[in-house]
């Protein structure tokens, strides 16, 4: 036997509301996309060395690429390592 469809009412569940994550570089313009500082690129890229989408961390389009760019050339004068050596 097949159960009847169940009606959407107020016992069904919601989403929780998720807070919109918002640019850090656009809210605080003294921070500065630089290849050469790897503190503020070490947020944007996992254990394993990949790069963190937008969707994720929260830029914004325009400031995403500048961290890519900057994460790219970071890593071919390796001041990031492109991957962890775990074996």
């Amino acid at each position: 036997m097949r159960k009847p469809m169940e009606k959407p009412g107020p016992d069904r569940k919601k989403k929780p509301f998720m807070r919109r994550k918002v640019c850090r570089f656009c809210t605080d313009k003294k921070l500065d996309i630089d290849y050469k500082n790897p503190k503020i690129l070490r947020y944007f890229i996992t254990e394993r060395g990949k790069i963190i989408p937008r969707r994720i961390s929260g830029n914004c389009a325009k400031h995403q690429r500048q961290v890519t760019v900057a994460l790219k050339r970071a890593r071919n004068i390796a001041i990031l390592p492109f991957t962890t050596a775990v074996r």
